[in-house]
């Protein structure tokens, strides 16, 4: 979510509901049959959700807990019936506080929309203790990657509580948190009864420029579930759509997946691939000018030709740009490749390599550790192939792209591209027919979740067998 730079509201994720929506969500869950005994909202704010729960459930007890002091004291004179209090979520005792509730619970609310990666971009410790992650029921330990949000965390937590108990979540959040939370829930064998995930508009409620809902799981003795359904809006009589979990592979639409399954493979028959990574586009992108190259510094260069190649990125893939006029310096045919022979075989570039030895040694990857001067990664035979099938991964539009040369040269991309090396132009060109017809664009399309920050994969795009397609088109 947008934050507008406030640092207290990126720090605490604080973007209180609206009365009206969190009003419309305990109606919701009401109406579908939610009746709790405890409602326990554990980053309560100034108690929109314990309000609405209050005028809802109007028999169930009401617990409450929040950092800010001043948030309490708000929520207290509107609920005055509710146990609150001022808490750390990541330092509160909850299993003391929760031992004897009576069930069913309903663990309710707006858990922080905010990042680890936003947090210590402002210095904030309002996080989770990292050495906590081990401790988790079976599931994978998030708090070791570099970025995760702590509605995550929190969302695992709350089915922790869950465990051998009555009750059921609801709580707004994004979507690509439901899906994430609910796979690795899944894959334990979580005891979830049934997943309902029902949109919001989140620009119009939050102004935040994400895809949200209210999510609503529902615990059971034993996992019978492995699909969300997902309605377009709190009216929704029926879903629009379910994903789920088949077979151990996370899918966006079950229903299209099964309509395709055959066209699946657990194994790789085919050998998608990224473009190349660099990491230093200034220096190893450029322009052709009159006299030679131009880089991202503005600066006019001369190359040796044979190691510059006709350059496509996802923008370019995306909105039908092919002849750009941008290359890519290519300073190794395969990875680790010794670099140091180019003080022989191409010792222009090598001096302009040279020359910007203190920016390509800057790259932050650790992949370029330990590598020769210059490493790039993504490089092999594949990358030189005249004819190839291409995709951008970083933008919402499922359209293969057959790619030949350009002046005579194979075209590479940037490493948001995902391609498939082709023996010639037929097969490039018959390749991208298949991938571009109903068939394969359902089963990918079922595979896909588009809310993810890139959405397209050399991982996914192997998933679908091409061999199958030929065979049963």
């Amino acid at each position: 979510m947008t934050a507008g730079g406030d640092t207290q509201t990126i720090a605490y994720g604080d973007f209180q509901t609206p009365d009206d929506l969190a009003r419309a969500a305990t109606a919701l869950l009401r109406q579908i049959g939610i009746a709790p005994a405890t409602v326990i909202e554990p980053s309560c704010g100034k108690g929109a959700f314990l309000a609405a729960a209050a005028g809802t459930f109007r028999t169930a007890r009401l617990l409450g807990a929040d950092i800010n002091a001043g948030y309490i004291d708000i929520a207290r004179g509107r609920v005055p019936q509710a146990e609150l209090r001022v808490a750390d979520f990541f330092e509160m005792p909850w299993a003391e506080a929760l031992g004897s509730l009576p069930q069913p619970w309903l663990i309710l609310g707006n858990p922080p929309w905010v990042t680890v990666s936003g947090l210590g971009a402002i210095g904030s410790a309002n996080a989770p203790a990292r050495q906590n992650a081990e401790g988790w029921r079976g599931i994978d330990a998030i708090t070791g990657r570099s970025n995760f949000d702590i509605s995550e965390w929190m969302l695992r937590e709350y089915l922790g509580w869950l465990d051998g108990q009555r009750g059921a979540i609801a709580v707004l959040c994004k979507t690509m948190v439901a899906r994430k939370v609910l796979t690795a829930a899944w894959k334990i064998g979580a005891p979830i009864a049934r997943a309902r995930l029902y949109r919001i508009d989140a620009a119009a409620h939050f102004d935040a420029a994400v895809d949200a809902g209210l999510l609503v799981i529902e615990a059971a003795g034993r996992a019978d579930a492995t699909v969300c359904e997902v309605f377009d809006d709190f009216a929704a009589e029926r879903p629009r759509s379910a994903f789920g979990l088949v077979d151990g592979l996370a899918v966006a639409d079950v229903a299209a997946f099964m309509r395709n399954r055959e066209l699946f493979t657990a194994d790789i028959e085919d050998r998608w691939r990224s473009g190349i990574k660099h990491d230093c586009s200034a220096v190893m992108e450029l322009r052709r000018s009159k006299d030679g190259f131009v880089n991202g510094l503005g600066e006019q260069i001369a190359l040796e030709p044979k190691l510059v190649f006709p350059l496509l990125k996802s923008a370019d893939l995306a909105n039908g740009r092919f002849d750009t006029g941008r290359v890519m310096l290519v300073p190794q045919m395969t990875v680790c490749e010794d670099t140091a022979q180019l003080a022989q075989t191409a010792p222009v570039t090598w001096e302009y390599l040279t020359r910007h030895a203190p920016r390509m040694a800057a790259r932050k990857s650790s992949i370029y550790r330990d590598k020769p001067a210059f490493s790039i990664f993504g490089v092999g035979s594949y990358s030189f192939t005249p004819w190839k099938v291409a995709i951008s991964g970083l933008y919402k539009r499922l359209t293969f792209t057959a790619i030949g040369p350009i002046e005579g040269r194979p075209v590479v991309f940037d490493d948001t591209v995902s391609f498939l090396a082709c023996a010639s132009e037929d097969e490039a060109r018959h390749i991208a027919d298949l991938l571009n017809a109903p068939r394969a664009q359902e089963f990918l399309n079922a595979m896909i979740f588009w809310t993810d920050k890139r959405p397209i994969t050399t991982g996914l795009l192997r998933r679908l067998s091409l061999k199958t397609l030929r065979t049963t088109t």
